[in-house]
């Protein structure tokens, strides 16, 4: 195993959509040890401020990481995530499954959702990487954290509770299945953490489908600003991505989102960032069975949204980064670079894809790269 991480003198640039940094309030979090009982999916606020996605316990926890220092420009490489990990929590590769990663960008560091074992054993861990390169187990012990429960959250498919999570301007918003009768759910929770409300039903227009879909989960989405006013951009199986309006996402309402993009059928998208390059924005999307999709945003406000069946693709278009294999996360490292995680060999085709990425016989690859 090889591990390479140079510095440089340069700042860590903040992630672009970043909210402005701000104090984190001494009254929203105690000193205490959360009970965390899985994670699938984390998310960074100001000041290294840490969102955990919990579905099994149908929480979301907020920790103050203590980590908010800048650090120097970096470039990543690690042959071996898996074993490396691993090392760090006394086991080996073939019991460590990464569910989700994200880089602090108030310091750089490297965050990620682990399950440690197998199935009902597994248990969750967080996991840093600092910018040296050194991987250690982030202990949710006796650190200043607050916790809120979701209400009605999915029982029959607990895992799809919680599919993905951002914090955007002093709020937390979570996709994931609820109980309702339209089960695909957006949840707006204020943070500091009272509590959370109802969430926003959704419905979409699938084209490959040819009908509306109520039960289908977000499977993961970025905040975007579309004409000046708060959107959510929301990609889902067998690909729509469809826009959300934010101040449409009220407590207890049902909204339709426009489907703006049919990416093609038999396929899963896994992990989703919105960069600025040359002037223009683009979303980047690693999926299951499509690789890594560049997608420009420039039309998502005039683009003629889709409402009946058709047969592929459709919508915005999209070009594949051939050079990019088996990308199954990423994350914005800094202005001009992204972080993706790579599974070797990629994962099998197909709609379903995977939900973590296992370690074992298969081999994780971490590095930086150019945004293209």
């Amino acid at each position: 195993m090889r591990t390479r991480i140079a510095l440089a003198a340069a700042a860590v640039a903040w992630i672009v959509g970043q909210a402005p940094a701000a104090p984190v309030s001494s009254d929203a979090l105690k000193k205490g040890t959360p009970s965390v009982k899985s994670v699938s999916a984390l998310a960074f606020g100001p000041n290294g401020l840490l969102f955990i996605g919990d579905p099994q316990a149908a929480t979301i926890t907020a920790v103050d990481t203590g980590d908010a220092t800048p650090g120097g420009k970096q470039d990543v490489t690690v042959e071996n995530l898996g074993q490396k990990i691993g090392s760090a929590l006394g086991t080996d590769a073939a019991n460590v499954a990464v569910a989700d990663m994200k880089v602090n960008p108030a310091s750089g560091s490297i965050y990620f959702a682990v399950n440690r074992g197998k199935g009902k054993d597994a248990t969750p861990v967080i996991v840093k990487m600092t910018r040296d390169g050194k991987v250690s187990e982030f202990a949710l012990k006796d650190v200043p954290f607050a916790q809120v429960v979701i209400p009605n959250a999915n029982d029959r498919q607990r895992q799809e509770a919680i599919t993905s999570l951002a914090y955007v301007d002093g709020k937390v918003v979570v996709a994931g299945l609820s109980n309702e009768e339209f089960a695909s759910t957006l949840r707006v929770i204020p943070y500091p953490f009272a509590e959370a409300g109802k969430g926003t039903s959704v419905e979409v227009f699938h084209g490959n489908h040819g009908r509306l879909e109520t039960n289908s989960p977000v499977r993961t989405f970025v905040p975007y600003k579309i004409s000046g006013a708060d959107y959510i951009l929301a990609a889902y199986t067998c690909t729509p991505l469809v826009k959300f309006p934010v101040s449409d996402l009220k407590p207890g309402e049902k909204v339709r989102g426009t489907t703006i993009a049919e990416l093609g059928n038999m396929n899963r998208p896994l992990d989703m960032i919105v960069y600025t390059k040359d002037k223009q924005d683009y979303i980047l999307m690693a999926n299951s069975a499509r690789g890594v999709m560049k997608i420009p945003t420039a039309e998502a406000a005039t683009v003629q949204p889709i409402t009946a069946r058709v047969g592929g693709k459709a919508g915005l278009k999209y070009q594949t980064v051939e050079e990019l294999k088996g990308v199954v996360q990423l994350d914005k490292l800094d202005a001009d670079r992204a972080l993706v995680l790579i599974q070797d060999p990629p994962p099998q085709q197909g709609g379903k894809g995977q939900q973590a990425v296992p370690g074992g016989e298969t081999k994780l690859i971490l590095k930086s790269i150019p945004l293209p």
